[in-house]
């Protein structure tokens, strides 16, 4: 197994290079998405991979993707790296475990974020205005402190090297088609409710997430990535209160150190020490354990 950064497929256009994934078109109507070690934090990429990160993050939106199956369907077609077209298996060794085959949907932009709890840039916002993106909540909450019921708060799809944007119900409607985005919403807030439970019986709490929709053939499809420790706050239950910080399975360590650096947010960012590198891949080895209670064969040294 290969640690990624980035990819060169030859023979196949690359549509996309994003923070994370590569996108080649395979087919007219199908994709192939590549989820590399590239690491992103505050829409910045990072210099430094996370050694096979990628492959925690192709495994675990999988496991999701497979579990809301029956809710609504997925772009997914293939995901065994073996099955994939001739013209691909010469890149196997690189392609396994970290990619998929999908149909070719068009993306909406916009991002479905729910917030479960007061966190991250909800609780700035909180702390600032009383308010978290433009919805009033009641007076003197705390941080992580839960929210009942979780908010649904929509965001622009950024670029690379851009920062999203929130958004209002009526801006989301008009990016969308009103009758997409009350589909997205109410999508979003029973996916976040059902593997909410299923988490908690696992012993995490799941912070918040962000989603991601597609149309094809007029059908709302479910894709990219689907809580993953990039697109979620994960939580231990054991020892959860509110009023501080809590620690996490997710990228949120990483966020912590770059807030602790002489960083602007912007391009270029900090050399990744490589502790910090081993720390987030554990963590996010962790995080695959505990939301689906199995284990990855990966390489223990990570970046050796």
């Amino acid at each position: 197994m290969q640690i990624v950064h980035q990819t060169e497929i030859a023979g196949y256009p690359l549509l996309a290079r994003g923070k994370v994934r590569d996108i080649y078109e395979i087919y007219p109507d199908a994709l192939l998405l590549v989820t590399t070690d590239r690491m992103s934090a505050f829409d910045v990429v990072m210099r430094r991979p996370i050694p096979y990160k990628g492959v925690i993050l192709n495994q675990i939106t999988l496991y999701w993707m497979e579990r809301f199956a029956g809710l609504l369907p997925n772009h997914l077609l293939e995901y065994e790296a073996r099955s994939f077209p001739r013209g691909l298996r010469a890149h196997q060794s690189l392609l396994e475990g970290r990619s998929v085959l999908v149909r070719k949907a068009r993306p909406l932009p916009v991002e479905c974020i729910v917030r479960g709890y007061l966190a991250g840039s909800g609780w700035k916002d909180y702390r600032a205005s009383g308010r978290v993106c433009g919805l009033s909540l009641p007076q003197g909450m705390e941080e992580s402190q839960r929210l009942d019921p979780p908010l649904f708060t929509p965001s622009t799809k950024a670029q690379q090297g851009e920062h999203d944007r929130n958004i209002t119900a009526a801006e989301g409607m008009a990016l969308a088609g009103e009758a997409n985005f009350r589909a997205m919403e109410r999508f979003s807030l029973e996916i976040f409710r059902q593997a909410g439970a299923e988490a908690l019986a696992r012993g995490v709490i799941i912070a918040d997430t962000k989603l991601e929709f597609g149309l094809w053939e007029n059908r709302l499809l479910l894709i990219d990535e689907v809580l993953t420790p990039d697109s979620s706050r994960f939580w231990p239950a054991k020892g959860y209160a509110p009023g501080r910080s809590q620690p996490s399975f997710d990228k949120q360590f990483l966020r912590d150190w770059l807030e602790r650096q002489d960083w602007d947010k912007t391009p270029p960012p900090p050399d990744l020490p490589r502790e910090v590198i081993a720390e987030t891949g554990r963590k996010y080895r962790e995080a695959f354990a505990a939301l689906t209670g199995r284990e990855l064969s990966l390489p223990e040294d990570g970046g050796k």
